[in-house]
């Protein structure tokens, strides 16, 4: 994380898919597509800041959702 970081410190963007929260929780910007996967994914379901997509009323995202579980299991004292 931190290399990918000083590249974009440098003025490099960066376009990553991922699955690890982690890495997820880290983005400026999130853009999950879904509901599914195939056939059944494809549409924009939620977009935009890691706490926005949290706080937010993104029904059809799993990415929201396991993001909010996993930012609150993670959160300082």
């Amino acid at each position: 994380m931190s290399v990918l970081q000083e590249l974009v410190d440098v003025g490099n963007p960066m376009v990553i898919i991922e699955h690890n929260l982690d890495v997820i929780n880290q983005a400026d910007t999130i853009i999950d597509l879904g509901p599914g996967g195939g056939a059944d994914g494809g549409r924009i379901v939620a977009a935009g800041p890691p706490g926005e997509v949290t706080s937010g009323d993104f029904r059809e995202s799993l990415t929201a959702q396991y993001l909010r579980e996993h930012r609150r299991r993670h959160a300082g004292p």
